[in-house]
């Protein structure tokens, strides 16, 4: 119910993430026997929203109040380690 005053632009935030000894280890176990894999699960849960709140405060910083189309997306950038990237547009709103 809101009207879009202003396009701004692109923002994103982006992390990347290792994952460390103990949850690989644990990660090979799982593998072996089969269930969720909680450390992963975490550490991506955790670069969400790191993600999330780098993309916000780019926003904030354009002096805009809200954030359309937003994605989020993650691939890996080496053996252990991925990055999460999240993205939109911001916009002023009224």
């Amino acid at each position: 119910g809101k009207e879009i005053i202003e396009i701004k632009g692109l923002v994103k935030g982006s992390t990347i993430r290792c994952k460390n000894i103990g949850k690989d280890i644990t990660a090979s176990f799982k593998n072996l026997v089969g269930g969720e894999m909680t450390g992963y699960n975490d550490m991506l849960t955790e670069a969400r929203q790191i993600a999330i709140g780098r993309m916000v405060d780019e926003a904030e910083s354009m002096g805009v109040n809200a954030i359309i189309g937003m994605r989020l997306m993650s691939s890996s950038v080496a053996a252990g380690a991925a990055e999460m990237v999240a993205y939109g547009t911001a916009v002023v709103i009224s």
